[in-house]
């Protein structure tokens, strides 16, 4: 029998991309994450004006342990307070921390230790954040629209990943360094009023809970993931996905273009290949609204996505690799957003803050902190092992996908 999934709760069940209420939820989250991308440059630059490269390069991934270490707590507080709610405070918090960060610019010429003490902060407030924006969207809207949603947020990913480099290094030559981070936090300050009219759809009154100790209801949550027949292999699967994922397809390209010569124009066309594809399914996934059999499309299209990242380092040319890149992107992005959708779907609205942390801890906190081991790896072996290597760790995820009959059988609500 197909396993169906559990609706959730949501305030209105018209298409996602013609409700005003989750547009509205979109302007602030691309407005955000265009001011994360800008962020992030301007916090590299920085540390790189203040220290080393190699020092650079720890001050950038630092934010990742608090991370790592606070995300599943985090999930206790997104259900505990709602996640618009969270998204509210903590957006404030991290755009304070910004405005901090350029007027500790303008007053001083800080070290790396300040710049550090900023990236752990800023990391700290990821750890309720990114659980809480992960959950907003299985409240704003009816249970039929979760993979349209997940599309639209795949292309203001897309979106931000493309203006936030420029706007970075625009920002950077206007106002130096200071500057670029004032427009970082202009950007997630936009975000503010527009999440402040976002509405959100009651829990259910059988969702109701006492609420407990946070360990407690870390506990719960947990639970709640083992016992259920589609999250377990879900969450497991998307955490081996993830590790192979996060190396070739960030610290890779730079080196794989760096190996064979490309330079920066040819990094630039691989991710912009990328880019594309992952925009082209993002697109795709808005219109259409719903795929049949989502966890063995989900499962087919991850597994179809690490054989082409294996062939990607054996690609003879900088045209050819664009291409490749390209493939990953559809591929990758269709596996993305059908497991993202699963998940929403799967753990209703009471969990969603927690299931959310537990299935993103991989990719947002352990993951980027593989980034030194795939760069020596490289180093000392070569970009083609170090993929190959990569793509059989991503395949083990795909694999314990397609082995799960109830998630190979899983389907989305209509």
């Amino acid at each position: 029998m197909t396993t169906t999934l559990a609706p959730t709760a949501g305030p209105d069940d018209r298409p996602a991309h013609r409700d005003p209420n989750v547009l509205r939820w979109l302007g602030a989250y691309a407005s955000s994450a265009v001011g994360d991308n800008v962020y992030y440059i301007a916090l590299s630059w920085a540390a790189v004006q203040a220290g080393t490269p190699a020092q650079a390069g720890l001050v950038t991934a630092v934010s990742a342990v608090p991370r790592a270490l606070l995300m599943l707590g985090g999930g206790v507080v997104v259900d505990r307070y709602g996640p618009r709610r969270v998204v509210l405070g903590s957006s404030a918090v991290r755009c304070l921390l910004v405005v901090m960060a350029a007027v500790l610019l303008l007053a001083a010429r800080p070290g790396l230790w300040a710049l550090g003490a900023v990236a752990v902060l800023f990391g700290v407030v990821d750890a309720v954040f990114l659980p809480a924006a992960g959950a907003l969207p299985a409240r704003i809207t009816g249970p039929g629209q979760i993979t349209r949603v997940q599309g639209m947020r795949g292309l203001a990913t897309r979106l931000a990943n493309v203006l936030g480099g420029p706007l970075g290094g625009l920002g950077v030559a206007l106002g130096g360094t200071a500057g670029a981070f004032g427009l970082a936090a202009l950007l997630i300050g936009v975000s503010l009023p527009l999440l402040w009219v976002v509405r959100v759809g009651h829990l259910p009154p059988d969702h109701d809970r006492a609420r407990g100790a946070l360990l407690a209801e870390l506990r719960d949550g947990l639970r709640h993931i083992g016992q259920d027949r589609v999250l377990r292999p879900l969450v497991l699967a998307m955490a081996v996905v993830d590790l192979g994922f996060v190396g070739p397809m960030n610290l890779g390209l730079t080196l794989l273009a760096q190996e064979r010569g490309w330079g920066s124009l040819g990094m630039g066309w691989l991710l912009a290949g990328f880019g594309t594809g992952a925009g082209t399914v993002s697109l795709l996934l808005t219109l259409r609204g719903r795929v049949p059999r989502a966890g063995l499309v989900m499962a087919l299209a991850e597994l179809g996505a690490c054989v082409a990242v294996a062939w990607l380092a054996h690609a003879p040319s900088v045209i050819a690799a664009t291409g490749v890149a390209l493939l990953i992107g559809l591929l990758a992005g269709l596996g993305g957003a059908l497991s993202g959708a699963l998940t929403l779907a799967q753990a209703g609205p009471a969990y969603a803050g927690r299931v959310t942390a537990v299935s993103t801890l991989v990719g947002f906190g352990v993951a980027p902190l593989t980034f030194p081991l795939v760069g020596a790896a490289a180093g000392r072996w070569g970009i083609g092992p170090v993929f190959a290597a990569c793509a059989a760790i991503w395949a083990g995820g795909a694999l314990l996908a397609l082995c799960s009959r109830p998630l190979r059988r899983a389907e989305l609500p209509r």
